[in-house]
C-alpha cells in the first residue's frame, strides 16, 4: 500500500492534539489513566509511585495521591461504594483506596509477606468481592469489611498479571499469568483451588493484558508479552484467532514506522468490532480493525494518533464511555500517556476552529528543557528498573 492510498482511504482519520501537559519535563513515566464522568476526573499513574488528578476537559491539576512504595500497576474507579474513591495496587503489596476530594487514603488491603499485586478487580455475585493478582496467587478479600476470605495458590506458578470478573456473569472470574494460561472460576461459595477453577485457556506465552467484547462479553481478547493477540470464547474455553505475527501484520497496513508493541485493545459494542492499538518507539498510533473470523486479518488503521508523544506511549484511554469509536465533530477523541511524561488529549474534531496548544500546568515543578533528551527505556510492560 502506498502512501496516497492510505492518505486517500475514506476510513483513515489522523486526529490532532488538542491539549499536552508534561508532568515535570519527561522525569516521569505514565503507567495509566483511568477516569471517572460522573465527577470529571482523570487519574495519572506515574513511575514515581504516585496518582495525580487532573480535569479531562481543561488539564487542570487537581492534586496528587502519594503512598506507594513500590511501582504502580494498576488503578481504576470501579469500586462499588462510591464515585469519589479510587483505587490503587502496587509491587509495594497493597491495595490503596484514596478519597480524591481529599488525596487521601482512606482503606488498604495488603498481601502476604514479600507478595506483588498486579492487578484488581470489584465483583462477585453479592459484589462483595474485590480480588488481586498477586506472585502466583488470586487473593479474594471482603472489600466492605476489609477481611481476606481465600488465597489460591495452585492454579498458577507465576505472577498473576490480571484479574478480572466477568461483565455478566459477576461470579466468573478470569485469571492470567505470566504462566502463559489463563483461569475461570466460579466465586460462589467458599472459594479453593480444587472445587472453584471451571476451566484452563493455555496460551502458550506471558500473558499481559485481556479483556471482554461482544454482545454478551463472551468473547475475551489476550495481549501478551510477546506483542502476540488472540481471542477465545471464554464460556467454553476455546480459542477463536492467533495471531502470532500481530506486529508484522499491523505494519505491512500503513506506512509509519514499524509497530513496535501494542497498547491496548477497543471494542465497539455499536458494531460490533474490535481493534488493537499499535504504537511506535517514536510515539505514533493506530487502531488496526482486528476481523477474527475465518483466516483472521488486522486491517489498515481507521485512526491515526501521531504528533504528540516522543517515546512508548504505555496507555490510552477513550473519552466515550460508551466505547464507541469517534467519529467527525464529536470533539475530544481520548488520552494518552508515555514514557515521555507527556498526557496528551486527542481531538477528533477537524473543524474547530481553537488551535491546538501545548502547554504545562503551573503546580508542577518545571526544569530545565535539557531533561527532555534524557535516555528513555522503552519497556511497554515490563517492570520499570532504575536508570
Amino acid at each position: 500500500m502506498d502512501e496516497m492510498e492510505t492518505e486517500e482511504s475514506p476510513a483513515l482519520k489522523r486526529l490532532s492534539i488538542k491539549n499536552s501537559i508534561q508532568t515535570n519535563f519527561g522525569d516521569e513515566y505514565i503507567f495509566q489513566l483511568a477516569s471517572c464522568p460522573e465527577i470529571s476526573c482523570l487519574a495519572v499513574s506515574l513511575s514515581t509511585n504516585t496518582i495525580k488528578l487532573y480535569s479531562p476537559a481543561t488539564g487542570q491539576y487537581f492534586g496528587e495521591c502519594k503512598g506507594h512504595t513500590g511501582t504502580i500497576n494498576e488503578i481504576s474507579f470501579s469500586v462499588p461504594s462510591s464515585t469519589h474513591v479510587l483505587h490503587s495496587c502496587s509491587s509495594d503489596g497493597t491495595i490503596r483506596a484514596w478519597d480524591t476530594r481529599t488525596f487521601k487514603q482512606v482503606s488498604l488491603s495488603r498481601a502476604g509477606p514479600s507478595q506483588e499485586i498486579f492487578s484488581f478487580s470489584f465483583g462477585g455475585s453479592a459484589d462483595n468481592l474485590l480480588a488481586a493478582g498477586s506472585n502466583a496467587q488470586i487473593i479474594f478479600w471482603d472489600w466492605r469489611n476489609g477481611k481476606q476470605i481465600s488465597c489460591l495458590e495452585e492454579s498458577h506458578i507465576d505472577d498473576v498479571t490480571q484479574v478480572r470478573f466477568t461483565p455478566d456473569n459477576q461470579n466468573k472470574l478470569i485469571s492470567a499469568s505470566v504462566d502463559g494460561l489463563m483461569c475461570i472460576f466460579d466465586t460462589n461459595g467458599h472459594i479453593n483451588d480444587d472445587n472453584h477453577l471451571e476451566s484452563v485457556m493455555n496460551v502458550g506465552t506471558s500473558v499481559g493484558k485481556v479483556g471482554f467484547f461482544g454482545e454478551r462479553n463472551q468473547k475475551l481478547w489476550c495481549l501478551t508479552h510477546i506483542e502476540t493477540l488472540s481471542v477465545w470464547d471464554w464460556t467454553n474455553a476455546t480459542q477463536e484467532a492467533n495471531f502470532q505475527d500481530a506486529r508484522s501484520m499491523a505494519s505491512d497496513r500503513w506506512n509509519l514506522d514499524h509497530v513496535d508493541y501494542f497498547v491496548d485493545c477497543f471494542y465497539s459494542s455499536v458494531d460490533d468490532r474490535l481493534w488493537v492499538i499499535g504504537g511506535t518507539n517514536a510515539g505514533s498510533m493506530g487502531y488496526f480493525p482486528v476481523n477474527y473470523k475465518g483466516a483472521g486479518t488486522i486491517d489498515s488503521p481507521e485512526a491515526v494518533l501521531e504528533g504528540g508523544h516522543a517515546g512508548v506511549v504505555r496507555t490510552i484511554l477513550p473519552a466515550s464511555s460508551a466505547h464507541i469509536l469517534p467519529t467527525r465533530n464529536q470533539g475530544i477523541f481520548g488520552w494518552s500517556g508515555g514514557e515521555d511524561g507527556r498526557l496528551c488529549c486527542w481531538s477528533s474534531d477537524e473543524s474547530t476552529s481553537e488551535p491546538n496548544r501545548s502547554w504545562i500546568s503551573s503546580a508542577l515543578v518545571m526544569k530545565t528543557l535539557r531533561n527532555q533528551n534524557r535516555r528513555i527505556r522503552h519497556h511497554p510492560y515490563g517492570k520499570v528498573m532504575p536508570l
